[in-house]
């Protein structure tokens, strides 16, 4: 038996959902009882089945407008009858997205230590709910909901919100399966939506988990060219890193509070979100009543994607083959404008690279972290 884990906003947040997981099952494991016989964790026999949506940032995906679904891929692997069915979908290294669509996906396939499926909300919110019972039940367990960041506990008027929708479409699809669901927030305020202060109060009474450096550590092979801020800032606060770091939309700050890792139940979360409320109480047909939903509350279109872009400098003279470090360094420190740190898409964005060459980037500056350090 295991328990179903969902990464509530799509983009990145499987690889902090994978985090949150190894975290999770290593807490229960030291407070089991010893009558159990628990046995330790195992990186292969323990693999956690991870739901997300297939929405990504537009430099993923050109199409973005909205979450990807079973017919935007080749290659998936269906149990039971399929989404349109009932079942679900898994993916895997081959999968592919249908041109011109792009995902990370499948690459997380390869390079997360998990099993990824495929949230397809397409045909509306009651469709959703059956899909993530389905995955619940060959999971065997209960359903832990991951936001990274913490704009799941949203009132709907932070003047950093930008998209609420597909956490909250998660929270009333979980409500309508009737299974157990529990909701964990990962590093409060470090997806520059809801500050960490207001999220603290939200969280007020629950004691945080502070993941090890080995949880954070399983994702690394996929932090390593991901694109991903808020999980990439969780893991670097997990390793210890602290201060300013500016990404791609704001600065950030790393606190000693941005490791926690804060559990919840799922009438709580949805007691804070209206979102949610409203999509459980009017139960919207279709997925496009449902965003309507959400920007009736927020003021936010509920399926449109990150359309702001930060300006790119010149891309290098020659490639980044004859990127210079020393040249790279200088540009990034006044990129950062003052901050400590600089994300790795900013980075890229900064130097007028593509987020596919994070990696060689990663190689000329001789960094293996998740954020890269510009203060001394």
């Amino acid at each position: 038996m295991s328990d179903l884990y969902i990464a509530a906003g799509g983009g990145g947040d499987p690889l902090g959902t994978l985090i949150a997981a190894r975290a999770l099952t290593a807490d229960r494991a030291e407070h089991a009882d010893p009558a159990e016989h628990t046995a330790p964790l195992d990186a292969t026999r323990d693999a956690p089945l991870i739901a997300t949506y297939a929405w990504e940032r537009p430099e993923v995906d050109p199409t973005a407008g909205g979450p990807l679904g079973e017919r935007d891929f080749y290659g998936l692997v269906h149990e039971g009858e399929g989404v349109w069915g009932g079942g679900f979908a898994a993916f895997t290294p081959a999968t592919l997205a249908r041109p011109p669509a792009g995902s990370t996906l499948p690459a997380l396939a390869r390079d997360l230590p998990a099993r990824l499926l495929l949230l397809d909300p397409a045909r509306g919110l009651s469709a959703l709910s059956r899909q993530i019972g389905s995955m619940a039940r060959a999971a065997g367990g209960r359903i832990r909901i991951v936001d990274i960041g913490g704009d799941i506990l949203t009132h709907g008027d932070e003047p950093g919100l930008c998209s609420p929708f597909g956490d909250a479409l998660t929270l009333a699809a979980c409500h309508l399966t009737g299974i157990p669901t529990t909701v964990h927030v990962a590093g409060p305020g470090l997806d520059g939506e809801i500050d960490e202060r207001p999220l603290l109060e939200r969280l007020a009474g629950h004691r945080p988990l502070v993941p090890d450096r080995d949880a954070a550590t399983a994702a690394a092979r996929a932090l390593a060219w991901h694109p991903s801020e808020a999980s990439a800032l969780w893991a670097a606060a997990i390793h210890g890193a602290r201060g300013s770091v500016r990404t791609a939309r704001t600065v950030i700050h790393l606190t000693d509070a941005s490791p926690g890792l804060y559990s919840l139940p799922l009438p709580d979360a949805i007691a804070h979100n209206p979102v949610a409320r409203a999509l459980v109480a009017e139960h919207p047909a279709t997925l496009d009543a449902a965003a309507d939903i959400s920007q009736r509350l927020t003021g936010i279109p509920g399926l449109e994607s990150e359309r702001t872009r930060t300006p790119q400098q010149a891309s290098p003279a020659g490639g980044i083959a004859f990127l210079d470090p020393e040249t790279a360094v200088k540009a990034l420190r006044e990129a950062a404008d003052g901050a400590d740190h600089i994300t790795l898409r900013h980075a890229a964005r900064s130097l007028g690279l593509a987020w596919t060459d994070i990696p060689a980037l990663r190689a000329v500056l001789a960094t293996d972290t998740p954020v890269l350090r510009l203060t001394p």
